[in-house]
């Protein structure tokens, strides 16, 4: 299995409450959608000592799994829309479960 961890900052002006939640939604209802992904969550509730305002939580079954969620269209629609609009930087750590 692989681990797929994304972590945004939002532009200022669209850290609101209807922007994390719209990338919430998006994302989370891709579950089902894209093959071979088994968990994905998105979190927007941070504390005081965070740097980054919404983090993806994902697992898929493998890398190659991984890779297709990437070109996925209804993937890319959700990130054409909903999220890389409104974020200024994006970190990924992607790791394989041994």
């Amino acid at each position: 299995m692989v681990k797929h961890i994304i972590l945004w900052k939002l532009k200022n002006e669209y850290n609101t409450d209807e922007v994390k939640l719209g990338i919430k939604t998006g994302l989370e209802g891709l579950m089902g959608v894209i093959p071979g992904l088994l968990e994905i969550k998105v979190e927007t509730e941070t504390l005081d000592s965070s740097n980054a305002d919404v983090m993806l939580y994902s697992v898929f079954e493998n890398e190659a799994a991984l890779k297709g969620y990437a070109v996925h269209p209804e993937h890319v629609k959700v990130a054409d829309t909903l999220v890389r609009p409104f974020t200024e930087t994006r970190a990924c750590f992607d790791y394989e479960i041994k």
